[in-house]
């Protein structure tokens, strides 16, 4: 869509005199959305000293809780920003890492489980998990870098041209209008992305799921769950959750009829129990309505503008998938972006940005998908054996079993196929499923091992290609055209990587496995291997946007 525009229908029309060619801003990277993973962009191409201008159509962060896990991936993510340990002091303890099924909340368990990876360390990752609330994580990513952030301002439209694009940005407080030309655009602006409406982008999925509601309210319920801490309650009445380690709960539950005229203080005392409106005094403090999609985009990039988070695909709640594969989104595409401006590495780059993220997309939907049919269903039967006076089974078997938050082989285990990852002569493999298995296989994350005490192979990897070796004495002129590390890889590990004293992981910046030597390689392979995973251009020629 070289030199086209698109835009808001009628925006342009009666306003574009307002516009002054004077007001043209300019920046690299223009971040669409201030959602987590808009703000995690952010920090990330901070990181790898890449401008960007973040904007978010509404007035602050979001005061409602939204996404309650950060899960160990993410968790890694933010390490490696140097902001896990600020996270993890705002959170719950690791014993609120689990769910517990009641018939209501001030009713007994009939069934919990535990949130694998967030109750407890794993010996697969330096870090843990955390339930935490949205609007707490979100002020910990906004200071987490310095790029600057506008607040109220909307994007209206967008023009593509061969070196850039423009996009029409309108002040949602006084609507005065500017531009702002980027080089490229990353759009994480929700799963009803406007910018992925104003390119054309369809979506495929289930779609609508139903309409749902959070209520957000204080009351004083230590009594049916200090003892029995977890960051998530389903019962036959909704879905109900603490929110922070203070205080403060939401219960979420399908929009019932005539929310217009609902006394939300009274529907919840009556959600919570037969006795909440002799014990529990309900105060409501916000109520949102919103709509459970589920769907992944036909395409995650368009020209020089990307798709990420709920942008590219919208996941039902259920679970804790949904953020979480947004961060994973921008932690894969930011460091393809800073190659591809700072020139290190080839337009081509970025296309492996799809064909990495929408096979792992479709992954997370459909577990998502199928974990939220599975919960509507353990509802509505135990609704059903409530108005019968049915008991519980002694020894109920939830359709999930205690495996349902066991999610280590998805988040984990995931193994890109792309031209950034060469592929050696390891059988080809599905996608790892409930259980995770360290692997190096190109293609897959880097196993966490411990380098030195208290330093994770995964505190290598930053603004830069890693090579493991346990022979490196013989690398230390080998850092030439793209960024890259030589890390002594402890001799205790080569029979796990599938290495001998001389052979060679080479590690993506995003921690992923994007070569495998089981012998030393030569410089010379080395560097080719860099180039082609670059997809740099030949000498002489002009990288990227």
């Amino acid at each position: 869509m070289a030199g086209q525009g698109v835009g808001v229908p009628g925006a342009d029309a009666a306003t574009a005199k307002t516009v002054k060619t004077a007001e043209t801003a300019e920046t690299a990277v223009l971040i669409v959305g201030g959602g987590p993973v808009g703000l995690t962009a952010r920090a990330l191409l901070e990181r790898w000293g890449v401008r960007s201008l973040l904007v978010e159509k509404h007035g602050e962060l979001s005061p409602f809780p939204r996404s309650r896990l950060v899960n160990v991936r993410s968790m890694e993510i933010f390490r490696g920003l140097g902001i896990a340990a600020g996270i993890t002091a705002g959170a719950f303890a690791p014993k609120y890492g689990r769910i517990r099924f009641r018939d209501t909340l001030l009713d007994h368990d009939f069934a919990t489980a535990a949130m694998v990876g967030v109750d407890a360390p794993v010996p697969e990752s330096p870090v843990t998990g955390a339930v935490t609330s949205q609007d707490r994580l979100e002020p910990t990513l906004l200071a987490a870098a310095e790029a600057p952030v506008r607040f109220g301002t909307e994007l209206v439209g967008l023009t593509e041209e061969a070196d850039g694009v423009t996009a029409l940005l309108v002040d949602r407080r006084d609507g005065s209008r500017t531009r702002v030309r980027a080089r490229c655009v990353l759009a994480a602006d929700g799963a009803n992305s406007t910018v992925r409406h104003l390119l054309g982008i369809g979506t495929g999925g289930p779609g609508a799921m139903g309409g749902f509601t959070t209520v957000v309210f204080d009351a004083d319920l230590d009594r049916w769950s200090a003892d029995q801490p977890a960051g998530v309650y389903f019962t036959a009445h909704g879905m109900f959750a603490p929110l922070y380690p203070e205080g403060g709960w939401a219960w979420f539950v399908p929009t019932p009829e005539d929310t217009a005229h609902a006394d939300w203080a009274a529907l919840v005392t009556r959600a919570l129990g037969p006795a909440a409106d002799v014990w529990v005094d309900v105060h409501v403090l916000r109520v949102q309505h919103w709509l459970m999609n589920a769907s992944v985009a036909e395409r995650f990039r368009h020209g020089r503008t990307l798709l990420a988070g709920d942008a590219a695909h919208a996941v039902p709640i259920v679970g804790g998938l949904g953020m979480n594969a947004g961060l994973a989104d921008v932690h894969n595409l930011c460091w393809k972006l800073a190659g591809v401006l700072q020139g290190w590495a080839g337009p081509g780059l970025l296309k492996t940005y799809e064909a990495e993220r929408i096979p792992v997309a479709h992954r997370t939907l459909d577990q998502a998908v199928a974990n939220t049919k599975l919960l509507l269903d353990v509802q509505r039967r135990r609704r059903e054996q409530l108005r019968t006076g049915e008991p519980p089974p002694e020894n109920i078997e939830l359709p999930w079993s205690d495996r349902y938050f066991a999610q280590l082989g998805l988040i984990l285990g995931v193994r890109y196929h792309s031209d950034a990852v060469l592929t050696d002569d390891s059988a080809p493999q599905e996608p790892q499923g409930t259980d995770y298995v360290p692997d190096t296989t190109p293609g897959h994350r880097m196993p966490h091992l411990w380098l030195a005490p208290g330093r994770s192979t995964l505190d290598a990897f930053g603004e830069w290609f890693t090579l493991l070796t346990p022979d490196p004495e013989d690398w230390t002129n080998a850092t030439q055209g793209a960024p890259l590390r030589v890390e002594l890889l402890p001799a205790e590990h080569t029979g796990l990587c599938g290495l001998d004293r001389h052979g060679a992981l080479l590690i993506r910046p995003d921690g992923h496995i994007a070569a495998r030597w089981p012998t030393r390689p030569d410089p010379a392979t080395l560097h080719r291997a860099l180039a082609a995973i670059t997809c740099a251009a030949p000498p002489g020629t002009t990288a990227g946007p």
